[in-house]
């Protein structure tokens, strides 16, 4: 199916007075971002041009500094094509909003994943053995979001906690060889340098590949079309004619996104490590 025939779906939800708004055409969206398979937030800016003037003040009033009502504002990103449907791009919180100049209005969101969690101060602690499972579970729902647990497991000796309830992912981070990060809704912790489960995409010129590979210090950097295939933490295997030095398995730790359902981004760019 040709691109003419398999258009573009984007659309941008944006919490107002605690029900979430969606936007899509007519209305112009940008989106550009990263998402870390590490504990570092993952973060995304949103532009969306003429917004409806309510949407509009709430968003200059309620991320104003001066503003002393912390709650947190999400902002939730989906784009993908007719002929598949969307797939979850971003989910964070706003903390900033800023407004052009007349005549045009864009209003740009400034986003970062779990940045209302960093305000929330917790302790916990766990006496004697406890399995790693069971702490990343607590996290989890000390971070209001599901669980992914793909990991060795371990037992942890007399855990303990204290601090703002996002630091717990750096935590984990440190228990061994895992990596452990927010996704979107969810909390993953894996082994490192090892794939989730039946994740694997396979990406050639013919599968979206745009360009050729670059080597990194850590493996490659690759952009490929956005699709609903490729996640954060995903098996990505390469088959490059042009560069098949670059050609193998790998495990992407970081992925960026560039979306616009106008203009010519609509891009995904992994970079990922050799699989282990």
């Amino acid at each position: 199916m040709t691109q003419a025939l398999n258009p573009r779906i984007v659309k941008v939800s944006i919490e107002i007075n605690g029900k979430m708004k969606i936007y899509s055409d007519p209305i112009q969206l940008t989106a550009t971002g990263t998402r870390y398979g590490n504990a570092l937030q993952n973060e995304c800016t949103v532009t969306l041009d003429n917004l409806d003037k309510e949407t509009q003040d709430y968003l200059l009033t309620e991320t104003s500094p001066y503003n002393l009502n912390r709650t947190p504002k999400r902002v939730i990103v989906e784009a993908g094509r007719q002929s598949y449907g969307v797939a979850l791009i971003y989910v964070g919180n706003i903390v900033r909003a800023i407004v052009s100049q007349p005549p045009d209005i864009t209003i740009t969101l400034q986003c970062m994943t779990g940045n209302f969690q960093k305000g929330n101060m917790i302790s916990r602690s766990q006496n004697g053995m406890v399995p790693l499972s069971q702490i990343s579970a607590a996290i989890a729902q000390d971070l209001d979001v599901g669980l992914t647990y793909q990991a060795t497991e371990k037992t942890i000796s007399n855990y303990s906690y204290s601090g703002d309830a996002l630091g717990q992912v750096e935590l984990l981070n440190q228990m061994g060889a895992y990596n452990a990060f927010i996704d979107n809704n969810t909390l993953v912790v894996k082994n490192a340098f090892i794939p989730l489960n039946n994740s694997l995409r396979v990406l050639n010129a013919s599968s979206g590949m745009i360009g050729i590979p670059e080597f990194t210090e850590q493996g490659i950097k690759v952009k490929f079309l956005l699709d609903n295939q490729t996640t954060l933490g995903s098996s990505l295997e390469i088959q490059s004619k042009q560069y098949p030095a670059a050609n193998g398995t790998y495990v992407i730790y970081k992925l960026g996104f560039q979306i616009a359902n106008r203009d010519t981004p609509f891009y995904f760019i992994a970079e990922a490590a050799r699989r282990r």
